[in-house]
């Protein structure tokens, strides 16, 4: 702990003297003023003291990873945006609801609806992903398996946040259902 001895030290300072001498000590400092704050945060939208802990950590290890990466006015403003991102995006992880689990593993879960728990392989999600619009299967590749948040594809790609919302929600839609089809083709070739 600091015991004070950097108080006089604005957020704007240290995260001056952090981006200009790459010295982690600074940026540890001005993380330390505000880790409460990220407990609260994340407290609020996990409800799970351990799953707070847990993201605040990982809130830490993606300020270090992308703080170089914003021009920051407010850092209290833009760590208690992080903050509340990470807790959406791990709200997300665990209710979304998409019958196909897009993941780079080898072996991916069909939907819930067939009675035998089919597998899909990384070809036929391939093949699907391929036969979606171009915007679509990059927002949906960005979102799902980068764990890019609107405003990172949004600025990553020139889509305004509305766009890639829409990409987002009609290319998980049209994914299913090609997914769908080519599973019902599949079955009828091969018996």
């Amino acid at each position: 702990m600091n015991n004070g001895r950097h108080d006089h030290i604005s957020d704007q300072e240290l995260l001056r003297r952090y981006l200009k001498e790459q010295d982690r000590s600074w940026l540890g400092i001005l993380l330390e003023r505000y880790t409460l704050l990220l407990f609260g945060v994340c407290m609020k939208y996990l409800k799970d003291e351990t799953q707070a802990q847990d993201a605040v950590q990982q809130i830490f290890l993606k300020v270090i990873q992308e703080v170089h990466k914003y021009k920051i006015d407010y850092f209290k403003s833009w760590l208690y945006t992080v903050a509340k991102n990470h807790c959406l995006t791990v709200l997300r992880d665990k209710k979304r609801n998409i019958p196909v689990a897009l993941t780079e593993d080898s072996q991916i879960a069909a939907p819930e609806e067939e009675p035998e728990k089919e597998t899909i392989s990384p070809e036929l999600l391939k093949d699907a992903l391929d036969a979606l619009s171009v915007e679509q299967r990059q927002s949906v590749i960005l979102f799902y398996l980068k764990k890019k948040s609107y405003q990172e594809i949004s600025a990553s790609e020139g889509y305004s946040l509305l766009q890639v919302k829409s990409y987002i929600q009609n290319g998980k839609r049209n994914l299913k259902l090609l997914i769908q089809k080519m599973l019902k083709k599949a079955k009828k070739e091969n018996g």
